[in-house]
């Protein structure tokens, strides 16, 4: 791997919180020697296949299982002749056509015909689902029931149950008819070929107007939906309430069906009752959706885990962009990734729908990319939204350090251990910074904090001393500042450049072009640049707060009172060490913070305090308010552990004969290093192999 000088001489000067030797060796020697799987809120890999909501109430085998089930044989079953239809015709029994006669007939003709239906639901069900898989239903169902009857609200998250995947879009269909047509009380929904049960809490806000058994054959009706068919309340006299009758009907479903009172047929002067009759809407045929119609049509996202290898994050996300005929900014995700590396992460994308990203698979897989676990989600994802990162890493050419005679593996297994216990300093690792030669991205953040826009966009296109394509178009800029004649030397998988470079062409170098240009940039990559200036500044800061003051929490220090945080914890978490809690050694240096830059946080109030003063004067930031009006960036600021620690950590040492790397010979007496691990997220493995090595891989 081609080293970066600069980039070592930068972080050579950061000290580390252990003491042992170390030793050196080799990372990143091929994309598979770096593997990044993220790990979700709920504690996941990415990598692994969704089968199932994780938060489902009762999880059961995928319906695909039910093969198994001796009676039938879905796999193999065809439907052409005629139980297909027969299915279909169950599904369709409902009470739609009742119509509140006499009492005796109606009592006669609804008990046959309820009776009747909930028989066949009740074949339907056991057709499709085995014995187990019916039991949980039922027992979901009566649970439901039993938590309303006892008047008792359902608090959190309303309850699911989950039948699993089914495949057959028909097998689909007749289920959640089936199932809603004996549960009216139950809703199915469809998630990504799955079926979900939910409670229906519509039905129970309609029990409190009507009787149960109301509501029960409403709901029914209203699934079955079968044409020209209407549905009669009991007889009312009370006008209030066949009021609030009619306004929960309009309200919830008034684009469906539509209400009317009529007096009961056998109604008499003196016994004015008034019934309430529902029917379907007629359909309109050929209806243009109004603009507002248009605008309030639901936003499509969808999710889904991406794999890819020695490729940048945003190259990736270029690339898709361009073949699916979307923007980049139309993508989510939860944290960046390596570039030299095998990478797992959670991605969203917006109008985009899992049918059309499934068609891009193939073209994708030229790219070292695959898209796989795709489903419809209802919102994007946003930074930070993950628990942490899974690393498998393969050091090679374990070496001694200079000068240090010692047995190898004697010092690998002291380094690992000692790292194990007492954690490593929490750096921001080099993907932050870029790995160019001339320029860092916190160059170009620095430049966009003091409003110089022009030179952040040619700190941008500055070329590295390397003859390619690339760097040849950046050459041409900063010598003509063409960029029309750039954009035609500029590669088409260089999205970002190109996109700066069409909006340089159309607005201009003066200023306001460049602010312009960099609008071209989704939010969330102009803030990485902003970022990127802070984490230099955190990094130096931490590095000057151990040199000073050691492992020791000292009066001034800002100490967070949670045990587990992230970066984002609000300023009232955090702590001032006083001189009594100091001489009391009350905190731990694992519970020592400092700020990342921002306009919402205190600084400590100790030499290191001073620091931060010195460090943004020095940068011509002493007014800085860490806001650019101009492109529309307010950086609030956080926090950040100086200490860290490496969970679930394990290693082996191997020959490297018994580590295969692609496409190279390797001396069968070296040693390599297999070493595994979680981390939190917003840290960096690299940093944490530097501590485990002391040496700036």
């Amino acid at each position: 791997m081609e080293e970066d000088t600069h980039y070592r001489i930068r972080f050579s000067s950061l000290c580390f919180i252990n003491e042992h030797v170390g030793f050196q060796g080799t990372i990143k020697s091929s994309p598979g020697d770096f593997i990044v799987i993220e790990i979700d809120e709920q504690g996941q890999l990415v990598n692994k296949a969704i089968d199932e909501p994780i938060n489902a109430v009762s999880k059961i085998p995928e319906l695909n299982n039910f093969a198994k089930k001796p009676k039938l044989d879905l796999q193999n079953l065809s439907f052409e002749d005629g139980s297909y239809q027969e299915l279909n015709t169950l599904s369709k029994c409902s009470d739609g056509d009742q119509n509140h006669q006499s009492k005796s007939e109606k009592e006669d003709t609804i008990n046959d015909r309820t009776s009747k239906c909930e028989e066949e639901k009740a074949d339907v069900l056991n057709f499709f689902l085995d014995e187990k898989t019916n039991e949980l239903l039922n027992q979901f169902a009566c649970d439901v029931k039993e938590k309303w009857n006892s008047e008792t609200e359902l608090i959190g998250p309303s309850p699911e149950f989950s039948l699993g995947r089914i495949l057959d879009k028909n097998q689909r269909a007749i289920l959640h008819s089936a199932i809603r047509q004996k549960f009216p009380f139950l809703i199915t929904v469809g998630k990504n070929s799955e079926i979900v049960i939910k409670p229906n809490l519509e039905y129970k806000e309609l029990c409190h107007l009507v009787s149960e058994e109301e509501a029960l054959d409403f709901f029914k009706y209203l699934d079955a939906k079968k044409e020209n068919s209407k549905f009669t309340f009991k007889p009312d006299a009370n006008k209030d309430h066949r009021k609030a009758v009619h306004h929960f009907v309009n309200k919830k479903f008034g684009n469906l069906v539509e209400t009317k009172s009529f007096p009961e047929q056998t109604y008499s002067a003196g016994d004015p009752n008034v019934v309430i009759t529902v029917r379907f809407r007629e359909k309109t045929k050929h209806k243009k959706r109004s603009l507002l119609e248009c605008q309030e049509r639901k936003v499509i996202y969808t999710a889904f885990t991406l794999r890819k290898e020695n490729l940048e994050m945003f190259e990736a996300i270029g690339f898709l962009a361009i073949k699916l005929g979307v923007i980049p900014s139309d993508f989510t995700y939860a944290g960046l990734k390596d570039k030299k590396a095998i990478t797992y992460q959670a991605m969203v994308v917006r109008k985009v729908t899992p049918e059309r990203l499934k068609n891009i698979e193939k073209e994708i897989e030229k790219k070292r990319m695959n898209v796989f676990n795709i489903r419809s989600v209802g919102k994007p994802l946003r930074l930070g939204q993950l628990k942490g990162n899974h690393f498998d890493i393969v050091v090679r050419n374990l070496q001694n350090q200079i000068n240090d005679s010692a047995n190898l593996r004697e010092r690998i297994f002291e380094a690992i251990e000692n790292v194990k216990n007492k954690g490593f300093v929490n750096y921001y690792g080099p993907q932050r910074f870029g790995k160019g030669r001339k320029v860092h991205t916190d160059q170009i953040g620095l430049a966009l904090l003091k409003n110089e826009m022009v030179k952040a966009i040619k700190l941008f296109l500055t070329p590295e001393d390397l003859d390619d394509p690339v760097n040849r178009a950046k050459k041409y800029f900063l010598q003509t500042e063409d960029a029309k004649g750039t954009l035609s030397l500029m590669p088409e998988f260089k999205v970002r450049e190109r996109a700066l470079l069409e909006a340089l062409h159309r607005f201009g170098m003066a200023e306001e072009g460049c602010i312009q240009a960099w609008f071209s940039f989704p939010h969330s990559m102009r803030l990485f640049y902003i970022h990127a200036y802070s984490s230099k500044i955190w990094n130096e800061a931490a590095s000057y707060r151990l040199e000073t003051y050691g492992s020791k929490v000292v009066e001034g220090d800002l100490v967070c009172l949670d045990e587990d945080v992230d970066e984002h914890f609000p300023s009232t978490k955090v702590h001032l060490e006083t001189e009594e809690e100091e001489s009391a050694n009350t905190y731990t240096i694992h519970q020592v913070v400092l700020p990342v830059l921002g306009y919402n946080i205190q600084y400590p109030k100790n030499q290191v305090g001073q620091w931060y003063q010195e460090t943004l004067s020095r940068d011509g930031l002493q007014t800085c308010r860490f806001k650019v009006p101009t492109l529309k960036l307010n950086v609030p600021g956080c926090y950040r552990q100086i200490l860290k620690h490496a969970h679930n950590l394990s290693y082996q040492l191997m020959g490297d004969h018994d580590v295969k790397m692609d496409g190279s010979h390797i001396d069968e007496s070296t040693l390599s290093l297999l070493i595994s691990f979680n981390l939190d997220a917003s840290c960096y493995a690299t940093v944490c192999l530097r501590e485990v090595m002391k040496y700036d891989i």
